[in-house]
């Protein structure tokens, strides 16, 4: 616990650049998961420190048709390759069959999200040691306000005992992000400049009116504390 606590007080200390550039040097699979929103800059960074960055998505079938022409966009940009990963298809069809395509809005999304999101995210992370993902403090003050730069993955596996998770941005505003966005001359999703600030499935997702906050646009019929998929969450200890 002791040598986890000053790896997050050493890289606490770093810039975002340097903590992926330290991440690199740590492990030898470890990858960026890009979400097709914001996420272009952990792309663009981890593309100036690797000839070869590896970079996955997960394609839950249901994302906006400007994300899907963003990722392609991202993937010329940058001359990279992006595994998509998607969902169990006979998991997927059970559940369509049994209760439609869009029982998240009686039922809750987490059931939705379990097999579009989880179960994909479960398979691009076995092969890995670590993974990098877009992260802030800001985004939800419910749900991520003590995310840590660099954490071991409680809900995830790896292909060692513990997957570690970095968040390099884990410190920077929706400001900084769309800063470092506009100074490098980075692509990003057009749906930003239609009231969009976060991202997700079509269904799920809707513009923000001023002054909301980034995450009341996601699962907008949901409380507050429930807008997480599960991606980032941590098991009961």
């Amino acid at each position: 616990m002791n040598d986890l606590l000053n790896y997050q007080l050493e890289l606490s200390a770093l810039s975002p650049r340097d903590i992926i550039k330290r991440a690199v040097a740590d492990h030898a699979d470890i990858a960026v998961s890009f979400s097709g929103a914001e996420d272009v800059v952990l792309v663009d960074m981890i593309s100036k420190l690797s000839a070869k960055p590896r970079v996955f998505t997960l394609d839950t079938g249901r994302l906006h048709p400007e994300t899907y022409r963003y990722l392609e966009q991202v993937r010329n940009h940058y001359k990279i390759d992006i595994e998509v990963f998607t969902p169990d298809h006979v998991a997927l069809q059970a559940l369509v069959q049994e209760k439609g395509l869009f029982s998240f809005f009686t039922d809750g999304h987490q059931e939705c999200c379990g097999i579009r999101k989880i179960e994909p995210l479960t398979r691009a992370l076995l092969p890995l040691n670590a993974w990098i993902t877009g992260q802030r403090k800001d985004q939800s003050p419910n749900t991520r306000s003590t995310v840590p730069v660099v954490q071991p993955d409680t809900l995830f596996s790896g292909q060692n005992a513990i997957l570690m998770k970095y968040n390099p941005l884990a410190n920077w505003s929706s400001a900084d992000v769309w800063n470092y966005i506009k100074m490098f001359e980075l692509p990003f999703n057009p749906l930003h400049l239609q009231g969009f600030k976060s991202i997700g499935c079509e269904p799920c997702t809707q513009a923000t009116l001023p002054n909301q906050h980034e995450r009341e646009g996601r699962w907008w019929w949901e409380e507050a504390t429930q807008k997480e998929c599960g991606l980032h969450a941590e098991k009961a200890q």
